[in-house]
């Protein structure tokens, strides 16, 4: 755990923006200092494809967030999400050496469920207990101190593509910043957006990014399943394109001020102005039509996530139902949407439980860089320092020369 005074900050590195958002932990919990976003280049459903593009909207991102918090950021938590991550539950089981289970017992349970074959480009990026079994008592949350035999652990693996972590880690890098670890994204947005209470009756969350569209599930508190479903917010721009005959970045606008994820919801009569495409004069569509273009996408997301959900078996489990977040959740009509296309119940989640500054990050936008910031906050078991309070002109030139040593590292 973090101790009060430290300050946190959390990147997330997406497809559509990259944002860092500053934290600083206090008694009460986490104020936010400040934050920083840019329009994201260089990503392709949440994999690095462009280093230098990549490498120029972080450095834009962090100088923007260092402005607005007064601080000299040093070391940021990462979030990891793309198609190429995946995950499995497994169990480790161990002897317990002096009869009263110590955190060298969990430690051991845990690399006994990691200890599995894996490809040799894949890397593990999480384990996550899920509960403890002591001889023959099942239910333990945390079994240290009780007097035991044998251990056995549920653990959660998560495993992604080890190329992927390493180019996040360059870009990251190659910016003059050090990664104090790299987090899957939805496990980010959860710390964020999700209540105790919600975790602990059954719950799913859809954190719906530009790339792609992120699942997890949380039952008894635990997390048990994590996937990726590879269509995002993206898609819907490009349809929304491709529909109008616009380019993409006004498809882009017009979706967002725009758009509605049921036709049914729109009046027949409301007209947009649609740019064109090679200089053509502007057009007048129906504001309908753009629904009309939209719903399918919607659906064929939601479809998929509820048919994931029903897959892992936890369908019936999940009495606190769906929780949506992600840039893609501002359109209008979402939640009837997705308490159509699911038939479960829909909650909007936001960042919450912040201080200070929180008014900035309450949107679904910044689900994932305010998780990264709590996330932090909750496992740093290290006297790192994230960032200093007073930004000076040294040190601000000694940051440039360490950014450009990098840069002159890769090429040379």
């Amino acid at each position: 755990m973090a101790k009060s005074g430290d300050i946190i900050v959390g990147l997330d590195i997406g497809t559509t923006k990259i944002a860092a958002i500053v934290g600083e932990v206090t008694d009460d919990g986490i104020d936010i200092m400040g934050f920083g976003s840019h329009p994201s280049a260089g990503l392709h459903k949440g994999v690095v494809v462009n280093v230098d593009a990549t490498c120029a909207a972080i450095t834009a991102t962090i100088e923007e967030a260092e402005h607005v918090a007064g601080v000299e950021i040093s070391t940021v938590y990462v979030g990891i999400a793309g198609s190429h991550i995946s995950s499995f539950n497994n169990n480790g089981i161990v002897a317990v050496k002096a009869r009263e289970i110590a955190q060298s017992d969990l430690e051991r349970v845990i690399e006994q469920a990691k200890a599995v074959p894996i490809a040799m480009d894949r890397e593990i990026i999480h384990a996550i207990p899920q509960g403890f079994v002591v001889d023959d008592q099942d239910g333990v949350r945390n079994p240290i101190g009780m007097s035991g035999m044998r251990l056995e652990g549920r653990v959660h693996i998560v495993t992604g593509s080890a190329l992927s972590s390493q180019n996040i880690i360059k870009c990251t890098e190659r910016c003059g910043l050090s990664v104090a670890g790299i987090v899957l994204e939805q496990i980010a947005s959860a710390e964020s957006v999700l209540h105790e209470d919600e975790k602990e009756l059954g719950v799913a969350l859809v954190d719906i990014g530009g790339g792609t569209s992120d699942l997890i599930i949380y039952l008894d508190g635990s997390v048990a399943h994590t996937s990726v479903i590879p269509i995002g917010g993206h898609h819907l721009t490009n349809d929304v394109a491709l529909g109008l005959r616009t380019p993409r970045a006004e498809a882009e606008r017009i979706k967002r001020t725009n758009g509605c994820a049921l036709a049914r919801l729109v009046d027949a009569d409301e007209t947009i102005q649609v740019p064109s495409v090679g200089g053509r004069p502007p057009v007048m569509q129906s504001r309908s039509m753009l629904a009309h273009i939209i719903e399918p996408r919607i659906d064929e997301i939601f479809s998929l996530v509820h048919q994931s959900i029903i897959e892992t078996g936890y369908a019936d489990l999940l009495a606190s139902g769906l929780v949506i977040t992600g840039g893609t959740t501002l359109l209008d009509g979402i939640s009837e949407a997705a308490q159509e296309f699911t038939g479960m119940p829909i909650r909007l989640g936001v960042p919450y439980a912040f201080g200070g500054m929180s008014d900035m990050i309450s949107n679904p936008i910044y689900a994932t860089g305010a998780g990264l910031v709590q996330y932090g906050a909750n496992h740093d078991s290290h006297n790192t320092t994230y960032a200093s309070r007073h930004r000076s002109d040294d040190k601000r030139y000694s940051k440039v020369l360490g950014r450009v040593s990098g840069w002159f590292k890769e090429i040379f």
